[in-house]
């Protein structure tokens, strides 16, 4: 490791300690939105902040070039009661970073971070440079990295977009594709009766058949990258309270994940087509992505001896309008997990990898 890699290690492992002590649940960021302007200022580089979205640029940025985003999060969810450790102690112990956001996705951002320091005041490179750390990642809120495309003062009209590097835990490999999240809630309706009286139309019996379908249909096309679409009945309910009313009503939720070989629009034809409830979508937002295995990007990551593949969770790749690639430190089956940990030497090998897959394009 050189002096100037030691030096941005140490700073980075600094900071996700300070991210790591403080809660910063989703919509609940403002204070790790502070420290991370903290963070630029002592450094002297200019920041702005978007709600709880916070970016910097290069000092060197023109925009007649085109133009890389890195981004990460620092919302995390909320600790479970697995927990044996105080979640918001960041302990270092036997190689090990412990606290919640450790992994997902602090040593992604403050790897990223690391990388954007730099570059940032390097003058001549090919593209210009601009680190986000988003908001309210953890629930595909309206008010993360959405919010930043929707605000001029990042996003200007005509601003050229390059690419994306999407800092998730993927153990530096790249994830180049990514299923989509269709919710869908959907309600049976039946007629009330008396349940001691042949009386009614249980909506229950009429939802059963549908959620049968549900468990048992297999969508035709099966992506090489993302494998098939799955769906999961994850919550069902009545408005019943007593045990004697036959229910009229019965409503459930369907979980979907999508591959990139189906429109949402596609799925939720063949679903009305086989099924009698009303399927209401929650949104449209989070669909399928994927880069080019041609794209410069992933062409470098090969040079570097990197892997690709299919992710089946979604991050705000798929809410970044342009070619973004899903790569960065940690384990994904570590994510939300209790006592969430992080090897340190993760944290050097992502800064390390970060600023090698950079060079081979900047």
């Amino acid at each position: 490791m050189s002096n100037t890699t030691a030096i941005l290690y140490e700073g980075a492992v600094s900071l996700l300690k300070a991210l790591i002590a403080t809660p910063s649940f989703s919509k609940e960021e403002d204070k790790t939105a502070d420290i991370l302007c903290h963070f630029f200022a002592e450094k002297g580089i200019p920041h702005f902040r978007i709600g709880n979205n916070i970016y910097a640029s290069n000092r060197f940025f023109d925009e007649s070039k085109p133009t890389i985003l890195l981004n990460s999060h620092h919302d995390t969810v909320k600790p479970n009661q697995g927990y044996t450790i105080d979640p918001f102690a960041p302990i270092e112990k036997d190689g090990k970073l412990y606290g919640l956001g450790s992994n997902d996705a602090g040593g992604c951002l403050v790897s990223l971070a690391a990388t954007f320091l730099y570059y940032y005041d390097q003058s001549g490179l090919k593209y210009n440079l601009v680190f986000a750390a988003s908001a309210e990642e953890e629930i595909s809120g309206r008010n993360g990295v959405e919010l930043l495309f929707q605000t001029p003062a990042f996003n200007p009209e005509g601003r050229n977009w390059a690419f994306a590097i999407v800092g998730e835990p993927t153990q530096m490999q790249m994830a180049v594709a990514e299923k989509g999240l269709l919710v869908l809630d959907c309600v049976a309706t039946g007629k009330a009766g008396h349940a001691a009286r042949n009386e009614g139309e249980n909506a229950i019996y009429k939802a059963i058949k549908d959620i049968e379908w549900f468990s048992t249909y297999r969508f035709p096309k099966v992506s090489d990258l993302l494998g098939p679409v799955k769906m999961s009945v994850t919550v069902i309910n009545t408005e019943n309270k007593a045990h004697n009313v036959v229910p009229s009503h019965c409503s459930f939720v369907i979980d979907i994940r999508v591959n990139e070989l189906y429109t949402f629009e596609e799925i939720l034809d063949i679903i009305n087509a086989n099924t009698n409830c009303d399927a209401q979508p929650r949104s449209v937002r989070m669909r399928s992505s994927s880069i080019s295995l041609d794209h410069p990007v992933v062409k470098a990551g090969l040079d570097l001896g990197r892997t690709y593949y299919g992710s089946p969770t979604t991050s705000d790749k798929a809410l970044i309008p342009f070619s973004a690639l899903k790569i960065g430190p940690g384990d994904s089956a570590r994510s939300h997990t209790a006592d969430e940990f992080l090897f340190v030497e993760e944290i050097e090998q992502g800064i390390q990898l970060y600023i090698a897959l950079l060079e081979k394009i900047l």
